[in-house]
């Protein structure tokens, strides 16, 4: 097991993991995010919310500067304040045009085609945090009004134009094919300088899965989503499942891999 004394990295989801999926509160995990802070493990935020949501959030959270992941995997913030998405070629105009040619074919809407009130209503955003969530670089978010068969073939033909869907606690994601959490976090680590770190991931839905593939001890968090958190690692004494939601799962899974006898 790991401990505080350790060379840690604390690598969390947002929405359903450290904030509530209600009321976007973390209340509950106030006393690790001190202790973090106290014993210098970095704390790298890895969520489907883009960059102009993360760094203000960051702030509240006492974490500015750190690096994060943005967009599912999509945009990559370095140590050293770099931005960077992980498929150059592909900006979100690109990405929104590629979708706009689908939109005979299949019934969806995209952030894109929403006015910032629109956003809020349906994710309980104040408009101002709903403005910040409409600023993209290299995903959209799409919700889905077809059938699952069409969905299906929306997956394929999101392939073809080098594009790939991952599934989030509300909505659905286009990204460049190739992107991911895990993709993103393999990247962070392997640019990141000073010595390796032991990771510690935290998610509650099924875009997390990669992420927590990818790190040393797996926190899944109980979540929302009817689609179940599925991880191909074998190491199931590594991996902890929740009986919170939430902060109150995302304390829950730290008090388990940090705070037991060792």
């Amino acid at each position: 097991m790991p401990d505080l004394h350790q060379p840690l990295m604390i690598i969390t989801d947002l929405d359903g993991s450290l904030l509530d999926h209600h009321t976007y509160r973390w209340d509950a995990a106030s006393e690790w995010l001190a202790t973090l802070k106290q014993q210098a493990v970095p704390l790298v935020i890895c969520s489907s919310k883009t960059a102009a949501e993360i760094i203000p959030l960051q702030k509240k959270l006492g974490i500015s500067g750190s690096p994060f992941i943005a967009e599912n995997g999509a945009v990559v913030q370095t140590h050293d304040q770099q931005r960077v998405r992980l498929d150059n070629a592909l900006t979100y105009e690109a990405i929104c045009e590629r979708l706009a040619a689908m939109k005979p074919a299949y019934r969806f809407t995209g952030f894109h085609d929403f006015s910032d009130p629109d956003v809020a209503s349906m994710t309980g955003l104040s408009e101002a945090d709903a403005a910040l969530a409409r600023q993209r670089d290299a995903s959209e978010v799409v919700v889905w009004r077809d059938s699952e068969e069409a969905l299906a073939q929306f997956r394929e033909a999101l392939g073809a134009e080098g594009l790939a869907l991952t599934q989030g606690g509300r909505f659905w994601h286009v990204m460049p094919a190739g992107s991911g959490k895990g993709e993103a976090l393999r990247w962070l680590l392997d640019n990141s300088p000073g010595e390796a770190r032991i990771t510690l991931g935290l998610g509650d839905g099924p875009n997390d899965a990669p992420m927590l593939d990818a790190v040393d001890y797996a926190v899944v968090i109980r979540g929302y989503s009817k689609t179940p958190v599925t991880l191909t690692r074998t190491d199931q004494q590594q991996v902890y499942h929740t009986a919170h939601h939430g902060p109150e799962g995302w304390r829950e899974g730290l008090d388990y891999f940090l705070t037991q006898p060792q």
